[in-house]
């Protein structure tokens, strides 16, 4: 699908989608119980990924008919899961296949993970090892540390090393099972960690679920034998702030003089929270009622910043796209392990706000949008099959000279599937052809 997007003024109140990252969690968390009621769950392509591999290990998971703030109701499979029947398919969700890669460590027999294109490119690797680590069978069918993966060993718990600057999921998945194990699992980082708030997330919902966590001197561990229970049998998942991103960057480039009010932005422990302050130091007029859970945010003169995205790599698109409408040079560093997303998100950027007229300079760990050398003009952009290159492409759309076609605009289901209707209810000339 494609979709149009004019030069518009946005206005108006709305909310943001529900966290993805969360969701994720909740489902799973709920899966290793006997079983739990998540509310206000993000229904996304993603997270329906994660809730099939639930039911594939023995679980059950109902919607309610809601599109996006979904209740779930979860059967769990109480800590042990079965041999799947079938191959499970995480489709394009790396955190799908990385966080059941190791639950189906904990089954009596092996599961066969795989997905699309794009999530047989990414690593897997270093979580593979640490399967092996922990006396189970973790292995890539092509022995190339991707995706499709084979799984099994019903590993009890122990020690492992893992690299901590490839992915925190690694982490997540492993601190998940972890608790279920009758040794429980110790996680020594052989490298600084990177993407940190997105374990902080996983403390967060375990503790949520009843289960204690510590951070020791290396990393991370989890006692074994615990039970996952949250309190009176329900989980409520937080508004997202990596989708919130690109509805407060609509609003600091293209409110009209009401601004743009956004609910949902209770605090929690995303580090994509950061987008505020970013926002912030451009210059643009916003402020965020922490109590409320409402941000507000206005149309303004930005200037370019230098954003360190270590511990926040999916707000990157976002940044891009404001660095190509605000003046002066924006630099976003500590970036290279952006490349391993969906697409290399650096390179996808660059060459697109290119297209759009912006000059880039992209270097191995660096992505420098020229401000004062940018005149965005639309065009024909490429979204790359990711939804985040997607929606922020559609932003610089709203402000570049003329019409700016963004094709495969289908893929902003994996995290805000309203998207483009939400851009649309604000007042932005948004067609679909």
């Amino acid at each position: 699908m494609n979709v149009s997007i004019s030069p518009s003024r946005v206005h108006g109140t709305t909310r943001a989608p529900p966290s993805k990252s969360y969701t994720h969690r909740a489902i799973l968390a709920s899966g290793y119980s006997d079983g739990a009621v998540v509310r206000d769950a993000l229904d996304s392509a993603d997270t329906k990924a994660t809730a099939r591999a639930v039911e594939a290990f023995g679980g059950t998971v109902a919607y309610d008919d809601s599109r996006q703030h979904a209740t779930l109701d979860v059967t769990g499979f109480d800590g042990r899961p079965e041999v799947p029947d079938d191959v499970i398919d995480c489709a394009n969700s790396g955190t799908t296949i990385r966080l059941v890669t190791a639950c189906a460590a904990l089954a009596d027999g092996l599961t066969v993970l795989t997905g699309d294109d794009s999530l047989r490119s990414r690593p897997q690797g270093p979580l593979l090892d640490a399967v092996e680590q922990l006396g189970g069978r973790a292995e890539s069918t092509r022995r190339n540390g991707q995706a499709p993966v084979v799984v099994g060993g019903a590993i009890e718990g122990g020690s492992v090393s893992i690299p901590g600057d490839v992915s925190s999921q690694y982490i997540t998945a492993l601190l998940l099972a972890g608790a279920v194990t009758d040794e429980g699992i110790e996680v020594d980082l052989e490298t600084e960690l990177k993407s940190a708030p997105y374990v902080d997330i996983t403390l967060e919902v375990l503790a949520d679920f009843g289960v204690e966590t510590e951070q020791t001197e290396d990393g991370f561990a989890v006692e074994g034998g615990q039970s996952y229970r949250p309190a009176d049998g329900e989980y409520r998942v937080p508004g997202d702030f990596s989708s919130m991103s690109y509805l407060l960057a609509a609003g600091a480039i293209a409110a009209d003089d009401e601004g743009l009010l956004v609910r949902g932005a209770q605090p929690s422990a995303q580090g994509d929270s950061a987008i505020v302050d970013v926002l912030d130091r451009m210059g643009a007029e916003i402020d965020w009622d922490r109590e409320a859970g409402e941000i507000e945010v206005h149309r303004s003169a930005l200037s370019g910043v230098e954003v360190d995205v270590g511990d926040t790599p999916d707000l990157l698109p976002t940044i891009a796209t404001l660095g190509a409408v605000a003046d002066g040079d924006t630099r976003i560093v500590n970036c290279e392990h952006v490349r391993y997303k969906e697409t290399d998100r650096v390179s996808a950027m660059a060459e697109e706000l290119a297209k759009l007229g912006a000059n880039v300079t992209e270097q191995e760990d660096t992505l420098t949008i020229h401000g004062d050398d940018t005149e965005l003009v639309g065009t024909r952009v490429d979204g790359r099959a990711d939804h985040r290159i997607v929606m922020s492409l559609g932003l610089a759309g709203l402000v570049a000279e003329g019409t700016t076609t963004v094709g495969g605009a289908e893929h902003v289901d994996v995290s805000f599937p309203g998207f483009f209707d939400t851009l649309y209810d604000l007042g932005a000339e948004v067609h679909r052809d």
